[in-house]
């Protein structure tokens, strides 16, 4: 890997004619900085994507490529890449719904807007991953028709497709109305087929790679059925009627697959509060649609976890969020409960003496001025953490922050947007130094040459400060022959480095 030609790929200062050099010379790693240039002129993507058909796909995803600028046959991957983006031509689709090679008919079956005649093509794919995948994405009636298909991998994939009409998915959970699959993966890798009148003999699949953990087939088709209800369970189509039979089985995977669902009625979620699993508590207690009963049982349970996800739900009543902030670790985050609290709300936050409450509500961006500066003289250090990025704090705020507790808020007045760059080069001189300071400093818009030669002393802020346009010219062309490959690259890339020396990196 090439590092001053990728960093100079990425740099937002280089020239176009020396784009245009690098673009003749690109690899791999070269030509993706190049195409994530917004710079790029049409020649210049043009000749990008006709130098390696990965770019081009990447271009194609991105809007830059159109079906006149592509040949299906030469690059068949951006071909598919547009149809998948919808700006493919509909006689490039026919054309690779008889490709010779199955990954091609495979990506082709998950694109969108396919005409009828491709999707009937797709249906009748020798190859079951072929049909499978169409089944994934495909239309209301063509689901409907591919439920009924005899191999149970089609099936799971309809069950898992959220165009699948309801009616065709609760079939798939009872089976009622649809005949029985006749195949899935299992069987198809048994050395020797065995009719499925019977179980086989053999209760483990022959053993092959492409085969999930756990896979196995006693004539009945056993784990992609379980992983058909599995699908069908999670997908938000499928009546709440028939979901609801599940919550008493015994399969955790398919119980563990209602508790996120917002359709269910209140019985069911009482019988998933009481499930044994922890995992499935915690889904259940992050989910908005549980009512503030089973929320407040919720905040008893004994899974610090289940608590926890509690918290994050954002329909968690207030008082019991303010419960849990002294009882459960959640950490200096903005919870979406705390982010929908009105202002009467807010105020009442700011004055509770749980400092953990007050940390809740220190996450927030938006907090009025008083409110803010309340917080930034609080006490206690967790507090202050947690307000220390809040736009709008005065430098001397800052400073009294750094004075009274040192290191363990230094790293977050250093992520503040607003600090002076005298500020910065005093976290920088903090002694005893933090190291993840130097690395929010070294990424801050206000960081000076001081500031910023200090971070280069650290070996995980040294890459990021040598990107940074404010570090001294001379220092970024020194940098040019560092022994670590991410140090130099981030120099190359460093907008201040001059042109003359771009054109001579490229020479």
């Amino acid at each position: 890997m090439n590092h001053i030609l990728c960093g100079l790929a990425a740099n937002p200062a280089l020239p176009a004619e020396l784009v245009d050099r690098l673009i003749t010379v690109a690899d791999d790693e070269i030509a993706t900085e190049l195409a994530a240039r917004p710079d790029l002129g049409r020649a210049q993507t043009l000749a990008l994507a006709a130098r390696d058909e990965g770019t081009a796909v990447h271009l194609a995803y991105e809007g830059r490529l159109t079906s006149a600028d592509i040949d299906p046959v030469a690059q068949p991957q951006a071909a598919l890449a547009l149809l998948d983006t919808g700006a493919g031509l509909p006689e490039w689709a026919r054309r690779f719904a008889t490709d010779p090679v199955t990954e091609r008919r495979e990506k082709l079956a998950a694109c969108p807007d396919l005409p009828p005649d491709v999707t009937d093509t797709l249906a009748a794919d020798s190859e079951i991953a072929v049909v499978a995948e169409l089944a994934l994405w495909t239309t209301p009636d063509m689901a409907a028709r591919l439920a009924r298909h005899p191999h149970a991998e089609v099936r799971r994939a309809v069950a898992a497709n959220e165009a699948t009409p309801p009616a065709v998915l609760e079939m798939l959970l009872t089976g009622d109305g649809l005949p029985p699959a006749r195949h899935c993966l299992v069987c198809d890798r048994e050395r020797t087929p065995a009719p499925h009148a019977r179980p086989h003999p053999h209760p483990h699949p022959h053993p092959a790679d492409d085969l999930p953990p756990g896979a196995f087939c006693t004539g009945s088709h056993e784990s992609t059925v379980h992983d058909m209800w599995r699908q069908a369970l999670s997908n938000p189509a499928t009546p709440a009627r028939a979901a609801a039979g599940f919550a008493g089985h015994s399969s955790a995977l398919l119980r563990w697959s209602l508790a996120g669902r917002s359709d269910l009625p209140p019985e069911v979620w009482g019988r998933l509060a009481d499930d044994p699993l922890p995992g499935i508590r915690g889904d259940l207690a992050e989910n908005p649609a549980v009512d503030a009963a089973h929320l407040r049982a919720l905040a008893t349970d004994v899974s610090p976890d289940v608590r926890r996800s509690l918290a994050h739900n954002p329909r968690v009543p207030l008082d019991l969020l303010a419960s849990l902030a002294g009882t459960t670790k959640i950490g200096a985050t903005l919870l979406p409960r705390i982010a929908a609290a009105t202002p009467a709300e807010v105020e009442s936050l700011a004055k509770s003496p749980d400092p953990a409450v007050r940390m809740l509500l220190a996450a927030r961006r938006d907090l009025p001025p008083g409110t803010r500066d309340a917080l930034a003289a609080d006490t206690d250090a967790k507090v202050l953490k947690s307000i220390a990025p809040h736009p709008g704090l005065s430098e001397a705020r800052l400073r009294d922050m750094i004075d009274r507790h040192g290191v363990r808020v230094l790293a977050r007045v250093a992520t503040n947007p607003d600090p002076s760059p005298s500020l910065l080069e005093h976290v920088t001189r903090h002694d005893p130094p933090v190291p993840k300071a130097f690395r929010e400093v070294a990424r801050h818009r206000n960081a000076t040459a001081p500031a910023l030669l200090a971070c280069l002393t650290d070996r995980q802020a040294r890459p990021i400060a040598a990107a940074h346009p404010s570090l001294p010219v001379p220092v970024v062309v020194e940098l040019l022959g560092d022994a670590e490959g991410r140090v130099v690259e981030a120099a190359a890339a460093n907008p201040s480095l001059p042109p003359a020396m771009m054109l001579k990196l490229t020479r």
